[in-house]
């Protein structure tokens, strides 16, 4: 799939999303629009890649662009960010806050909603080291769809064997159906909301704690840079950033760098001096 059309759409999805769509992605176009062409009555994708040229509404274009966004996730995805968190951030933060500040977490790009609802779990299985402090977590997602999915916390059978032990199964679902829905605690710790990784994020607040995991890798170099200084507003001096096993900062932007004897996370960088690790036993 080439021509005026699919270029069009690739230039389209990169200002909305920032997702890179060159000609070899056009097999991940086709199969991604071919159900919203049938959904419209179209023939085909040629005929919406034709629609989304001529102008297309609104809630079609960003339906279209949604599409493009790879929504794969599962719980307590790399567990090394998790076991980072337990013994490293969480205690440092604990050190750091006062008792009646509550510890702020962003799970950046949260798809389906399987990382916030493992990070409330684990907060939960640490509530003895927060001393009961309060743990908000922030998911956000440009897709209003895999949001939904992400509120609603049922997941089928294949999803919840897909990282949880049976232990957290049992503590932290319930059956429903044929599937599995978040305990209401969980729910509880993690609020939902729509928001473009391109965009700054206004609103949201300051965070002790960002997971921006896996997302990166389909942006080209300007989007990830302008990602990682949209990130470097919202985050506290000595908060800590976790990207995936294949991402950094190397070469993108000045505002986090690699602790000193650390390896997996990053903190801002206010001073250009590289922070030292602390490991906490």
């Amino acid at each position: 799939m080439t021509g005026t059309d699919f270029e069009h759409f690739s230039r389209l999805a990169l200002a909305r999303s920032g997702l890179v769509l060159k000609a070899d992605k056009a097999y991940l176009v086709q199969s991604r629009l071919e159900p919203i062409a049938r959904a419209l009555g179209l023939p085909g994708v040629p005929e919406l890649l034709e629609r989304l040229r001529a102008g297309a509404p609104e809630p079609v274009v960003q339906r279209c662009v949604d599409a493009m966004a790879t929504h794969e996730s599962m719980f307590f995805r790399d567990t090394k960010p998790f076991e980072q968190i337990a013994a490293i951030a969480a205690p440092e933060l604990v050190v750091a806050r006062s008792p009646g500040r509550p510890i702020r977490i962003w799970s950046a790009a949260c798809s389906s909603g399987q990382e916030p609802y493992s990070l409330a779990i684990l907060m939960q299985e640490l509530g003895g080291l927060l001393g009961g402090r309060r743990v908000e977590i922030i998911a956000t997602d440009m897709s209003e769809a895999i949001l939904s999915k992400a509120r609603e916390g049922y997941y089928s059978d294949f999803e919840v064997r897909r990282g949880l032990s049976p232990e957290r199964l049992k503590q932290w679902f319930r059956p429903s159906g044929t599937g599995w829905e978040v305990a209401p605690q969980l729910k509880a710790m993690v609020s939902f909301h729509k928001h473009n990784l391109l965009d700054a994020p206004a609103g949201l607040g300051v965070f002790d704690i960002v997971l921006c995991r896996n997302v990166l890798i389909y942006f080209e170099p300007a989007g990830k840079a302008k990602v990682l200084e949209r990130v470097a507003t919202a985050i506290a001096p000595d908060g800590v950033l976790f990207l995936g096993s294949a991402e950094t900062v190397i070469g993108l932007t000045s505002a986090f760098v690699a602790p000193i004897g650390a390896q997996g996370f990053y903190r801002p960088c206010t001073d250009g001096v590289a922070p030292v690790a602390r490991q906490t036993a």
